[in-house]
């Protein structure tokens, strides 16, 4: 029986995923974003109507939370491949770890014009499910790039909602490091509800338990090794009874998947079944949902997960899914310069799933 078969689904993607990388040695410098949207079609899970092909957002659309001063420094990074001191100082744009890479504006602005769309479908009530796995960019600043992120597409999203009519808002992140620029910029705004699970003593080292941030945070930490029993124990015994008291209209969920078993940025354990078991509960409440990426720095075990996110959001059982050839041969095409990847296990190119358990 299909999952979520009524759900009007839609994934937002481009192929500027394909051909952009933050440069070599860079964590970030990995395939994730086009193998998800080349499996889901391989797959026979993505229509073409189902399918939104984005353009990057335009800067005044990135204003709605990011400075002008900032925006335009992105523009010129990316038109002169260089910031002066000054700026790169100040925007921490081309300071490690946020490079000055060539499509350094249009990337993450392509990803951003992802959630702000999703937003509009939302409010529009033309989607159910808007799928941005390119989207989840959580630690970005106002007025300078953090942790990755040149733009903050949740923040954006969590606006954009907020401009177009929404009253309550609820924004979940599971990814294994804390959403701090989303918190420390928007948790004041008592028509938001902000949920993190992420691991302790894991960098930006934010969002301890019991912090509230502006007072509309809740923070939930995990000790190395929890496995996905301890997310999912969370899950129902305090973010859903909090979702459900709190009633949002919309939902925004950061999917990060660096918690993954096979990821080298975290040690959460989190398997991929209970990952995803994780994302059906928020669904199982029925609120529009925009459903975000965010970390993921094995390209296999993220690509695997993704590809299972939007196959439970267009109604198909992922656990169940024997991957065909094309999906296969996405996989096996995938470049990962990483000792994880010296003795590839078969299971990172076989199937989506991992084990059943925690």
């Amino acid at each position: 029986m299909p999952i979520y078969e009524k759900k009007r689904a839609v994934f937002v993607g481009s192929d500027i995923f394909r051909g952009s990388g933050y440069g070599p040695g860079h964590p970030l410098n990995i395939p994730r974003v086009w193998p998800v949207m080349d499996i889901c079609r391989a797959l026979g899970w993505l229509a073409e109507e189902q399918f939104c092909q984005l353009q990057p957002a335009r800067p005044d659309q990135l204003q709605l939370f990011h400075t002008p001063a900032y925006v335009a420094a992105l523009l010129d990074a990316e038109r002169d491949q260089a910031l002066d001191e000054g700026r790169q100082k100040r925007h921490k744009i081309g300071i490690h770890p946020n490079p000055i890479y060539p499509e350094i504006y249009r990337r993450p602005a392509t990803a951003a014009a992802g959630s702000l769309f999703g937003a509009e479908m939302l409010l529009s009530g033309k989607a159910d499910i808007v799928f941005n796995p390119s989207g989840g960019t959580h630690h970005g600043l106002p007025d300078a790039a953090n942790g990755f992120c040149f733009v903050n597409d949740p923040a954006l999203a969590l606006v954009a909602l907020l401009k177009g009519g929404a009253s309550r808002v609820a924004y979940v992140d599971i990814d294994a490091h804390h959403p701090d620029g989303v918190e420390a910029h928007l948790s004041a705004d008592p028509r938001l509800r902000l949920f993190s699970v992420h691991e302790e003593n894991r960098w930006p080292r934010t969002g301890q338990p019991g912090d509230q941030g502006g007072g509309q945070a809740r923070n939930f930490t995990l000790a190395r090794g929890a496995g996905a029993d301890r997310l999912l124990a969370i899950m129902r015994d305090h973010i859903l009874p909090g979702l459900t008291g709190f009633d949002p209209e919309i939902l925004v969920i950061q999917a990060g998947a660096d918690g993954l078993r096979d990821d080298p940025q975290s040690g959460l354990r989190y398997s991929i079944t209970g990952y995803w078991q994780a994302v059906r509960l928020l669904l199982g409440l029925g609120r529009p949902v925009l459903l975000l990426g965010g970390g993921g720095y094995n390209p296999f075990a993220t690509a695997r997960a993704w590809s299972g996110l939007w196959g439970i959001a267009a109604g198909r059982d992922p656990v169940q899914t024997e991957l065909n050839r094309a999906a296969r041969q996405v996989l096996e095409s995938l470049e990962f310069p990483h000792r994880l990847n010296h003795q590839r296990p078969a299971s990172w190119t076989e199937r989506l799933h991992d084990e059943c358990g925690g």
